[in-house]
């Protein structure tokens, strides 16, 4: 009983999950765009020495870098960072940090075109072995980034793109779908200069992901008592509290952007997106393409993500994966390491072999 109480009140603290990240070093630190190596210099050297190609992990916007280095070692199966490592692949992540209202005209540009490229470049330039290109991984809209830089940026040293949960039709997700019924009479003029000015804040982020998952919210009392005696269950119910409440805001240029040409417009559907001064025709990716989709997804429907098969056929290779999980259940936690990520290994083991 005693040990119960216990547990119960270091749950409330805040404090059953130790606070552990993978060992790292910052190779750039640039202003949106801290580039973060991980591994030991064992590690380095191994993977160094067998040209392995390294990973650049590129967040969503308005998500912590840390997505991918949830709470290493804490419990079995957070960390996308330590799996990879496990591989004898090196991890870097380009951390895009906070944004404020100084921060307002970031727009999608800024990241596909700037910030993603530089650290490709700086990711290379510090691997220095056999292997002279990356593969891009991204989560959610990370994958979004991801596809955008490939397909723009042809001369940067992409080897392959890996999407988690990245949404590529906003007609099939039935949210966004309504969403568009309303505002495409008005081309959202509405709430487009709001967009523009103020973005979308942290709070109303952590707010909204949160929502999404109301029925985890409610639960969670009783999630927490059914799993007294699992602190392993506990421990990763914590770290994605602390992950959610962790979100960084939209820049406005950027909410004006989802608004406008992602959900109105649904430009990533159809393959062409008019940014800003740049013109980015997704359908001219060549590079090798791995994807990932869920029925259970409540943020990105399975059509929504299974649409790169169709929209990405000029790439030498597109492959799309079904996991069965949440949408950050695709990236980490017991589904994403029994299903995802062994997939992702056997994609990139593939292109290892050509």
């Amino acid at each position: 009983m005693f040990s119960d109480l216990r547990t119960i009140a270091r749950v409330l603290r805040n404090d059953l999950a130790p606070h552990t990240e993978s060992e790292s070093v910052v190779v750039a630190d640039r202003a949106h765009g801290r580039l973060r190596r991980y591994g030991t210099p064992r590690q380095l050297d191994a993977a160094r020495e067998a040209g392995a190609v390294p990973v650049l992990l590129v967040p969503p916007l308005a998500v912590p870098a840390s997505c991918y280095d949830l709470a290493p070692g804490a419990a079995p199966a957070n960390s996308v960072v330590e799996f990879l490592l496990s591989t004898g692949t090196i991890p870097y992540v380009v951390d895009f940090g906070d944004v404020g209202y100084a921060d307002r005209r970031l727009g999608f540009e800024d990241y596909f075109d700037t910030f993603v490229p530089r650290a490709v470049a700086d990711a290379v330039d510090d691997f220095r072995a056999g292997a002279d290109a990356v593969d891009l991984m991204g989560w959610s809209l990370g994958g979004t980034i991801s596809i955008l830089t490939a397909a723009h940026r042809r001369d940067l040293p992409i080897r392959s793109v890996i999407t988690v949960g990245t949404p590529l039709d906003y007609a099939a997700m039935p949210m966004y779908a309504a969403a568009r019924k309303v505002l495409k009479p008005t081309g959202g003029r509405p709430l487009r200069a709001i967009a523009r000015s103020v973005g979308v804040p942290a709070a109303l982020v952590q707010l909204s992901y949160r929502a999404t998952s109301w029925q985890r919210e409610l639960r969670k009392p009783k999630y927490i008592l059914d799993n007294i005696d699992d602190h392993d269950a506990l421990i990763r119910m914590q770290v994605i509290d602390r992950f959610q409440d962790a979100m960084p805001g939209y820049p406005g240029r950027v909410t004006e952007q989802m608004l406008v040409n992602l959900v109105i417009g649904n430009e990533i559907a159809e393959g062409v997106l008019h940014l800003g001064d740049h013109t980015v025709d997704v359908r001219t990716l060549t590079a090798p393409v791995f994807t990932v989709g869920s029925h259970r997804d409540a943020i990105v429907s399975h059509a929504a993500a299974a649409h790169g098969r169709e929209l990405l056929a000029s790439s030498t290779h597109v492959e799309f994966h079904t996991v069965e999980s949440s949408h950050l259940g695709l990236l980490t936690g017991p589904d994403a390491a029994a299903h995802t990520w062994p997939a992702i290994a056997a994609f990139r083991d593939g292109l290892n072999s050509h």
